[in-house]
């Protein structure tokens, strides 16, 4: 039973990395996908602030269950978002300013927690 189970959260995995994939490289088809059209920005907004609540939870359900030393590698791990959204932020009319001053310092200070958790 926990072989099985263990695949079938693989597969899912798999599969929203596919997911999110297809959101970054065919945006239209994804919301379609996904139920809703792309002039839409509140059904967008409210896409990103679910996933921003669940990375804010996931990592700290992985602290409680698998301590410090996990907990640093799922947050050196989390950095792959704020690095996404920096890029994001310059290749679509933002500022380099803010795309750092917001994003890319988000993520050194995941990798620096992250590995000081992880490497301890």
């Amino acid at each position: 039973m926990t072989i099985a189970a263990l695949l079938v959260a693989v597969a899912g995995c798999l599969f929203i990395l596919f997911i999110g994939a297809r959101f970054l490289l065919a945006p239209k088809v994804a919301l379609a996908g996904f139920g809703v059209t792309e002039d839409r920005i509140r059904a967008l907004t409210s896409i990103k602030g679910v996933r921003d609540i669940t990375s804010g939870i996931v990592p700290l359900v992985v602290l409680l269950v698998g301590g410090p030393h996990v907990f640093g590698w799922a947050l050196v791990t989390a950095a792959i978002t704020p690095i996404g959204d920096a890029i994001i932020v310059v290749t679509n009319g933002g500022s380099l300013r803010q795309a750092v001053s917001i994003h890319v310092v988000t993520a050194v200070i995941l990798i620096a927690a992250g590995l000081i958790l992880a490497l301890v």
